[in-house]
């Protein structure tokens, strides 16, 4: 015990003596982006206190997290109605999706570092009943101090990557400490247990309920602005989404819509960056090609001479999905491990994605086996399967339609973290049939 508090002060030393370089770093993307310039004293825990008692908590990093946690967020707004709802995050994208989403039914702060005296004063002002933690943010004083006060956590739609796991191979006590100081571990596949376990995770606190992101609901507002987006883009034309891009992403992407749009006239390219302080680049780099590039913020919609339609504004991938035809996920051919394939599947697109795809790797696997999306390592790769999409509209639908179907299938993700948290909140006995779903290893940890 002696040695984990000791272990415990040296990391609350070392995260104070290195504040000021996260300051510089928190600077220099405000250069990029200005939002980060805004509302920085949160980030220490200084905000007026809200007055609230016995809060429900969530934390999601950014955007894909908040998407994720909607559905579950939704349902804890039913189950909890006496209660105040706070979320966090760390960046001003997630920030802005959770009002976009919310409103004011939730109370929205920025995450604050990991200091003890910014934990302490967070704590202090939402006094929350339950901490909901999105994904695997493992932060050793919030979950030490959320402990001691008694706050039962759960780490919801819990992952983690071979690479993750490897990065915190020299904080590896301080990280087992911290998942040992949630009540519940809601892990998303055996795989994600199975590394949870050998970063020091005890085995009884991991349960395997699957992914929250099979529970993305679509209502029909969405789908009513999706139909008139298609209207708008031009009901005639073939729409391609290449969604959630970066740089290496749209290189591949443009170079294999110059060679289609000759055989193709009418194909028009919606391309979603996925960093907004990358929109002008993105724009130009379209340009540069000499394609006839259109903005969303400048001009609403294109017109029937727009090559390429930059959506240039937040929030809004939902509905241009449903506008289009077939999708292209980012951040895989990029090495950033791909993004959500979900929220392109759940329209019924047919959907590509480049080889690295280890953020989701399960479900791209699914999604391959079931034959909703086919892999593309470059441009020559991304124009043959276009192609094949176009000349045969029956296997676009098919490939469409196993997309969906895959998702309907793995629903089930929210239901099962919701009894989690009653046990945690309420000390809510869990089903004897949940008691399956407990990871047991087949090799113990070492």
């Amino acid at each position: 015990m002696i040695r984990r508090e000791s272990k415990s002060r040296f990391y609350s030393l070392l995260t104070a003596v290195l504040t000021p370089v996260v300051l510089i770093r928190l600077a220099l993307r405000g250069l990029k982006s200005p939002a980060y310039f805004r509302r920085w004293r949160e980030r220490f825990g200084l905000f007026p206190d809200p007055g609230f008692r016995q809060t429900i908590w969530i934390h999601a990093v950014s955007v894909g997290e908040v998407n994720a946690a909607i559905p579950l967020i939704r349902s804890l707004m039913e189950t909890y109605q006496d209660s105040d709802f706070v979320v966090t995050t760390i960046t001003p994208t997630g920030s802005d999706r959770v009002q976009q989403v919310f409103g004011n039914q939730v109370f929205h702060v920025y995450l604050p570092y990991d200091l003890p005296g910014a934990v302490k004063r967070f704590l202090r002002k939402i006094r929350p009943r339950l901490a909901v933690i999105m994904e695997t943010e493992i932060w050793p004083n919030l979950f030490r101090f959320s402990h001691k006060q008694g706050i039962p956590v759960v780490v919801a739609n819990a992952r983690l990557s071979e690479m993750s796991l490897k990065g915190y191979k020299w904080v590896q006590t301080l990280a087992a400490m911290a998942f040992n100081h949630a009540r519940h571990v809601a892990a998303q596949t055996r795989t994600d247990a199975d590394r949870m376990l050998r970063l020091g995770c005890n085995p009884e606190k991991i349960h395997i309920v699957g992914s929250l992101k099979f529970d993305i609901q679509i209502d029909e507002e969405t789908r009513r602005t999706g139909a008139l987006y298609r209207q708008k883009l031009g009901a005639d034309r073939r729409i391609w989404i290449a969604a959630s891009t970066h740089p290496d992403d749209e290189k591949e992407v443009l170079q294999a819509y110059v060679m289609l749009k000759k055989a193709y006239p009418d194909l028009l390219l919606v391309l979603v960056p996925r960093h907004p302080e990358r929109f002008a680049q993105a724009a130009q780099n379209c340009r540069n090609r000499g394609l006839n590039t259109q903005l969303r913020s400048e001009h609403g919609f294109c017109d029937d001479q727009a090559d390429v339609f930059v959506v240039d504004t937040m929030g809004e991938l939902l509905p241009f999905y449903a506008a289009a035809d077939f999708a292209f996920v980012g951040g895989s051919i990029a090495n950033v491990g791909g993004h959500n394939v979900l929220e392109a599947a759940v329209f019924s697109l047919p959907v590509l994605v480049g080889p690295n795809t280890h953020n989701f790797a399960e479900i791209n696997q699914l999604l391959s086996a079931c034959g909703g999306s086919v892999t593309v390592q470059n441009a020559e790769d991304i124009v043959r399967e276009i192609r094949q999409l176009i000349e045969s509209p029956e296997q676009c639908r098919r490939m469409g339609e196993a997309a969906y179907r895959m998702v309907e299938e793995n629903r089930g993700a929210v239901d099962l973290t919701m009894k989690l948290i009653a046990n945690a909140v309420d000390g809510t006995p869990l089903p004897e049939a949940f008691k399956q779903r407990r990871f047991h290893p087949e090799i113990p940890p070492a």
